[in-house]
């Protein structure tokens, strides 16, 4: 617990009277190391705490490559479990995988020691999404969606073993293994091939408009996402097409096309010609689709396949914390996971 208390102690993010409750509520476990972000990246007031160096290992899209992240002594310390998660006043932690507008499919490697980021790989093969996610994309450290426990308010599912997964819709791209503050706004309870998924929605403290959504309902209001014509014809009728391909219970029917294409994006006119469409919405859209090329079947979404908001997704991300309390402290098998 020294080495804990001292950590709190050196992060200057943290008001007296905050350090002083850490010390009481942490789930650290002993753990409590210092951590931040590489010195080689940014400069921006979101990052938190420029003492952590990202260090890269190999050749970006190769197997072998590694982003790991080492402490001010050069010792290597664990994105998932060494950087906390709590800033205090509702503001997380944010570790950033996936850049907006990039499709390598990055990920913490929580089999491996130090949980370095590296790119996924299925088959020997490395992973891709088939088109460029919109948005940062990455995980909440001190997470864990416990794979033994049901949850009765979505359809029973089971956690997917996974750090919670954090959707950041702010204008900037952000670099993997890039750390920034984060305020959630909302929750989306994926179901991925029968695994509770959670996406936080959530936006950087540094982003221009970071005061103006402050739960789910502004996220629609202050961020609608215009689209050109062709461009999203393109990608309904291909989706349509690739699902009547490779679902065989999904008739296409002749001559109602246009109409099979609304269920896959809530769509209206603005005046300038484009499709207009609400994050949320487009978030939701975007991972429930994206396996379709690939032949497999859309994933589903529970909560009534809408977007839960702030309270929610706080309470979420204590009960996942808790849960990855009780997995570094053995109450819960850890099985392949890294500890370390």
């Amino acid at each position: 617990m020294a080495a804990a208390r001292l950590a709190v102690i050196a992060n200057p993010f943290l008001s007296l009277n905050q350090r002083s409750q850490f010390q009481f509520r942490s789930l650290c476990c002993n753990r409590g190391v210092s951590v931040s972000v590489s010195k080689r990246l940014f400069s921006c007031n979101a990052i938190h705490n420029p003492q952590l160096n990202v260090k890269e290992q190999g050749q970006p899209e190769t197997l072998d490559y590694r982003v790991f992240f080492h402490d001010s002594s050069g010792k290597k310390v664990s994105p998932w479990h060494d950087l906390p998660l709590h800033l205090g006043d509702g503001v997380f932690n944010f570790i950033v995988e996936i850049p907006k507008e990039s499709s390598a499919k990055m990920e913490v490697a929580t089999d491996e020691p130090y949980t370095p980021i590296k790119q996924d790989t299925k088959k020997g093969k490395l992973r891709y999404y088939p088109y460029n996610i919109n948005w940062n994309y990455g995980l909440l450290p001190q997470t864990w969606e416990d794979p033994s426990f049901a949850n009765s308010e979505v359809e029973g599912a089971l956690g997917d073993n996974d750090p919670v997964d954090v959707v950041e819709i702010g204008e900037r791209q952000a670099k993997s293994g890039q750390i920034l503050k984060v305020k959630p706004l909302g929750a989306l309870a994926m179901i991925d091939e029968g695994e509770l998924d959670w996406k936080i929605v959530a936006i950087s403290l540094d982003d221009p408009r970071a005061s103006l959504v402050n739960d789910v309902d502004d996220v629609e209001k202050h961020f609608p996402i215009h689209h050109g014509v062709t461009t999203n014809n393109t990608r309904y009728v291909t989706v349509l097409l690739l699902k009547w391909l490779f679902d065989r219970s999904f008739k296409l029917e002749r001559g109602n096309f246009l109409k099979q294409c609304k269920p896959f994006r809530k769509i209206y006119w603005d005046q300038s010609g484009c499709y207009v469409q609400g994050t949320l919405t487009a978030i939701r859209d975007w991972f429930r689709d994206y396996k379709i090329p690939d032949g497999k079947r859309a994933n589903k979404f529970g909560l009534g396949n809408k977007a839960a908001n702030k309270d929610y997704a706080l309470k979420v991300i204590n009960e996942t914390n808790e849960s990855w309390a009780n997995l570094v402290k053995r109450s819960i098998p850890a099985g392949e996971l890294s500890l370390v």
